[in-house]
């Protein structure tokens, strides 16, 4: 018999992330609120070495084991995002369904909501055979745009 699935609600603030959390039987130790205060203070995707080092930097004693374990285990359990990037796994405040803007000049990944026409969502149905029930649309693109590029 298959348990009965709770829907999720969208995890958009620190509260709800925190409250996913205690959900989840998962305990919200000092290290661990202190990444999750830094991924939603912070508003973007970092390392795990840039959250160790902010972290540091404002006095807060954690180790890099520590950082490491949370991140994986907040993101495992959807509580953050984790996303591999060239340079190695970003995380970010936002779980839900989302799309990203990449800036090439800045090397910055930002969030976006993007809502897709229902026409277009049908047609790619039609054309793959396959009902869409979530999607996430990557756009690259430059900040400072310059003839050279």
């Amino acid at each position: 018999m298959q348990k009965p699935t709770i829907a999720k609600k969208p995890i958009r603030s620190l509260e709800d992330a925190l409250d996913r959390c205690q959900m989840l039987g998962m305990r919200v130790s000092r290290q661990r609120r202190f990444i999750l205060e830094l991924l939603w203070q912070a508003n973007e995707h970092l390392s795990a070495r840039e959250i160790y080092d902010r972290l540091n930097q404002e006095g807060k004693d954690i180790g890099h084991t520590s950082v490491y374990q949370n991140l994986e285990a907040l993101s495992s359990q959807g509580i953050i995002e984790c996303i591999e990037h060239c340079d190695g796994r970003l995380y970010g405040n936002i779980s839900d369904a989302h799309s990203h803007v990449n800036c090439l000049d800045t090397n910055q990944i930002l969030d976006v909501h993007i809502e897709l026409p229902e026409e277009l969502l049908r047609q790619v149905e039609q054309q793959t055979g396959v009902q869409i029930t979530e999607y996430s649309i990557n756009f690259y693109g430059y900040r400072n745009p310059s003839e050279d590029v």
